[in-house]
C-alpha cells in the first residue's frame, strides 16, 4: 500500500514538477531561485519598464520619438550594414580555415590553431590599435607601398570586426567538420560525384549547423562588441547602435536613459532576429546526427600542393595576428606619434610614465585585477553550484536558473551596462545601496555578466566524470569527504579551472560594460586605454596595450603548462 502511495506521489511529481510538495521539499532553493531572478532577471525588466514606461502609465510615445529621426534610421542602417558584412567576412575565413585544418593533410596544426585563436585572445579594442598603426603612416603597408590605409571608415570597421571574431566560426565549424562520417564521401565519390559536389550535398548541409552556431556567435559579438566602433567610428562620425547608446548615457540629458533605453531594446531586437534566423537555417538543414570525432585527414595533398597550402596559411596568420601586434609594440617605443622608426627616436618613457609616473595606470592595473580576481571566485561558486545541481539534480527550476544565468551574457554590452545602472540605482523602492558610481557597481556587472562562462566550464567538467566511478566509490565504502578529495575534486579541476580562466581573462580586459559604468577613482585597463586613444595620447595607448597583451600571453602560458602538471599528477596517483 505505501508503495503504491509513494509510487502515485512520484508520478505526480513527475507531471508536476512545481506542485507545492515539490517547492516543500526544495524549500532551500527557492530563495537561490528569487535571488537570481533579482540580481540576473530584474535588470532586464527595469530596462524594457523605462522604455515604455511614462508619467501616465504604458506608452510607446518615446519609441515614436526616437524612430522618427533621421539619426536613428542611419545609425540602425550602419548597425545591420556593418554586422552583416562583418558576419560574412567572419563566416568566410572560419569556415574555410576549418575545412582546411579538419581534412587536409598539412603539418603543424597545433601552432596553426594557436594563431587561429590569437585574434579571440586579445581584446578587440587592443587588435583595433595594432590595425591602426600596421596601416598607418608608419606601417609596414606605407613602407612598401608609399599608401596608408584609412581604417577610420565602415569598411575599416567591417575588416577588424571580421578578423576579430572569425575564431568563434572556426570553433564551432572544425569539430562539425571532423564528426561527419567520411564514409559518406566515399559513397558519394562512389556514386561519381565530383569535390564540389560532395562538398555542396553532403559535407555543408551536415556542418550546417555548426556553421549557423558559428555564425550567429560571430553576429552578437559583431553586434555587441564596442571597442572598435569606437575606436574607428566615433571620430570618423560613424554611429552604431551601441556606441549610439554610449553617447545618449553620457549626455546626461534630461531623457536620456530613456532615450538609451528605447536604443537598447532596438538593438536587442535585432540581436534576436539574427538568433531567430539561425534557428530557421538549422531547422530547415534536416541534419541527421553525426558520427564519433575523426581527426584523420580525407584530403591527401601532394607534397608540393602542401607547402604551397601550408605556407599561404603561415603568411595569412603571421599578418593578421602577430604582425599587427609586433607593430603596435613598436610604435609604443617613439618618442612622439608620427615619428619614423628609427634608433634615435626609440625611447622607454612611455613605458616608464605608465609603471611609475601616472596614477590612472597603476590604479587601473589594481582595479582590473582585484575585479578580475574576485569576479572569478564568486562566479566559480555561483557556476559550479549551478552546473552540479543542473548535472545531478536536474529539475524545471535548476533549468529556469540556467536560462536566468545565460540572459546577461546574450545581451549586448552596452544594453546590459544600462540594465545594471537601471536596476542599482534603487533596486527596490525606497531603497538606494549607493553603489552607482563606485567600483562595486563594476564588481556587480561582471559577476551577473560572466557567471555563464564559469557555468557552462562546470557544467562540461562535470558531464565527462563517468557516474560509475563515482557508484564504485559508493560501493567501496567512500565518505562523502574522501569521494571528492580523491577522485572527483582532482578530475573536475581542469574544466572548472578552464572556465575561472576564461572568466578571469575576460573580466581583466573588460570595456564594453565598464565604459558606461566606470567613474573616477574606478577606471579599469579598458576604459584607460580607451581615454589614451580619444585623448590622442597614442603612445601610450599602445604602450599599455602591449604591456597588457604581454601579460595576457603569459598567463595563458602558465595556464597552459598548470593543466598539463596536473594532469599528470592526477594520472599518477591513478
Amino acid at each position: 500500500m505505501n508503495s503504491s502511495i509513494q509510487s502515485s506521489e512520484r508520478k505526480k511529481e513527475a507531471l508536476f514538477p512545481l506542485s507545492f510538495s515539490y517547492f516543500s521539499r526544495k524549500w532551500w532553493g527557492i530563495p537561490g531561485f528569487l535571488l537570481l531572478v533579482f540580481i540576473f532577471l530584474l535588470p532586464v525588466w527595469r530596462l524594457v519598464w523605462l522604455s515604455i514606461s511614462s508619467g501616465e502609465g504604458i506608452s510607446l510615445e518615446l519609441y515614436q520619438e526616437v524612430m522618427i529621426e533621421k539619426a536613428t534610421w542611419k545609425t540602425i542602417q550602419n548597425t545591420v550594414i556593418i554586422t552583416v558584412a562583418s558576419t560574412l567576412l567572419s563566416l568566410i575565413l572560419g569556415v574555410g580555415l576549418a575545412f582546411i585544418m579538419a581534412y587536409l593533410n598539412i603539418r603543424t596544426k597545433k601552432w596553426l590553431q594557436l594563431f587561429i585563436f590569437l585574434p579571440f585572445l586579445i581584446p578587440s579594442y587592443i587588435s583595433t590599435l595594432a590595425w591602426v598603426q600596421f596601416f598607418g603612416g608608419n606601417g609596414p603597408i606605407q613602407f612598401l607601398f608609399h599608401q596608408s590605409v584609412n581604417l577610420y571608415s565602415m569598411g575599416g570597421i567591417i575588416f577588424v570586426l571580421g578578423l576579430s571574431h572569425y575564431p568563434l566560426v572556426y570553433l564551432m565549424s572544425v569539430e562539425v567538420f571532423r564528426r561527419i562520417p567520411r564514409e559518406l564521401k566515399y559513397a558519394a565519390n562512389t556514386s561519381g560525384a565530383s569535390g564540389g559536389v560532395v562538398f555542396r550535398k553532403v559535407i555543408f548541409p551536415m556542418a550546417l549547423p555548426g556553421i549557423a552556431s558559428g555564425g550567429i556567435l560571430a553576429f552578437l559579438s559583431n553586434i555587441d562588441n564596442f571597442g572598435i566602433p569606437a575606436f574607428l567610428g566615433i571620430p570618423a562620425n560613424i554611429r552604431v547602435l551601441s556606441t549610439y547608446i554610449y553617447e545618449q548615457i553620457i549626455g546626461y540629458g534630461p531623457s536620456a536613459f530613456a532615450r538609451a533605453a528605447v536604443l537598447s531594446v532596438i538593438l536587442g531586437v535585432i540581436a534576436l532576429l539574427g538568433t531567430v534566423l539561425q534557428w530557421a537555417i538549422i531547422r530547415k538543414s534536416n541534419v541527421s546526427e553525426t558520427a564519433a570525432r575523426d581527426i584523420e585527414p580525407r584530403y591527401f595533398l601532394p607534397r608540393g600542393w602542401r607547402n604551397a597550402v601550408e605556407i599561404v596559411l603561415w603568411m595569412f596568420l603571421l599578418l593578421t595576428t602577430l604582425l599587427p601586434l609586433v607593430v603596435m609594440a613598436s610604435t609604443s617605443f617613439i618618442k612622439a606619434y608620427g615619428l619614423s622608426l628609427s634608433w634615435e627616436n626609440l625611447t622607454l618613457k612611455n613605458y616608464s610614465y605608465l609603471l611609475f609616473e601616472d596614477a590612472k595606470t597603476g590604479a587601473a592595473i589594481g582595479n582590473s585585477v582585484t575585479l578580475a580576481l574576485v569576479t572569478m571566485l564568486i562566479c566559480m561558486v555561483i557556476g559550479t553550484v549551478i552546473a552540479y545541481l543542473r548535472f545531478k539534480k536536474p529539475s524545471v527550476l535548476v533549468r529556469v536558473s540556467e536560462i536566468i544565468v545565460t540572459i546577461p551574457y546574450a545581451l549586448p554590452g552596452t544594453v546590459f551596462a544600462l540594465a545594471i545602472i537601471l536596476m542599482w540605482l534603487q533596486p527596490v523602492p525606497g531603497f538606494q545601496p549607493g553603489v552607482y558610481g563606485t567600483i562595486w557597481i563594476l564588481l556587480i556587472a561582471y559577476i551577473t555578466r560572466f557567471t555563464v562562462l564559469q557555468m557552462r566550464g562546470s557544467l562540461t567538467a562535470f558531464s565527462q566524470i563517468d557516474s560509475s566511478m563515482e557508484e564504485a566509490a559508493r560501493i567501496s565504502g567512500a565518505k562523502a569527504l574522501a569521494k571528492w578529495r580523491s577522485i572527483l575534486f582532482p578530475l573536475l579541476m581542469p574544466g572548472i579551472l578552464s572556465g575561472a580562466a576564461l572568466v578571469f581573462l575576460t573580466a581583466l580586459t573588460e570595456l564594453t560594460v565598464s565604459s558606461l559604468l566606470w567613474s573616477s577613482g574606478s577606471e579599469t585597463v579598458g576604459v584607460v586605454i580607451f581615454s589614451f586613444e580619444q585623448a590622442g595620447y597614442t603612445t601610450y595607448s599602445t604602450a599599455f596595450s602591449t604591456l597588457i597583451v604581454g601579460s595576457v600571453l603569459i598567463m595563458g602560458i602558465l595556464f597552459v603548462l598548470l593543466e598539463r602538471i596536473w594532469k599528470k599528477k592526477v594520472m599518477k596517483s591513478d
